[in-house]
């Protein structure tokens, strides 16, 4: 993704396009790894570019508040980021820590006609996200 579609991105969502938050978003696409803070932090240093680790996590609560990215917390209560903001679901390797995004339709078709028959009392559900649990084959990816 180029830089001027991060950008509208940004802007869509009435953020700034600040070289700090596009080095964020850059590093989150990038790595495609669903990255923790740290990682994210590394990459940008990296790059030959210097960035606070405050002004990163600044940044990454502002990105997933306005929903450029979303938070992805894994078994081990670790916080990753994902920049893909559309619902989706995740699968997780606790053995390998790695994430990968999971899109199935009939899935999705499934848990809502389940939910809007079984209603959960007192509560009214905003969004549904399945992690799923196990071990990535073939060199755990």
């Amino acid at each position: 993704m180029n830089t001027e579609i991060l950008k509208i991105i940004l802007r869509d969502k009435g953020l700034k396009a600040t070289t700090k938050r596009l080095s964020i978003l850059e590093a989150i696409i990038k790595l495609n790894s669903h990255p923790t803070a740290e990682e994210i932090i590394k990459y940008i240093r990296n790059q030959n570019r210097n960035i606070a680790t405050a002004t990163v996590y600044k940044a990454l609560d502002i990105l997933v508040t306005r929903k450029v990215i979303i938070k992805v917390e894994t078994g081990k209560k670790t916080i990753r980021y994902d920049a893909v903001p559309e619902p989706h679901h995740h699968l997780y390797s606790a053995e390998s820590n790695m994430i990968k995004d999971y899109e199935n339709e009939e899935i999705n078709m499934i848990l809502e006609k389940y939910f809007e028959k079984n209603k959960i009392r007192d509560f009214d559900i905003e969004e549904i996200k399945l992690q799923i649990i196990g071990k990535f084959r073939n060199n755990n990816k």
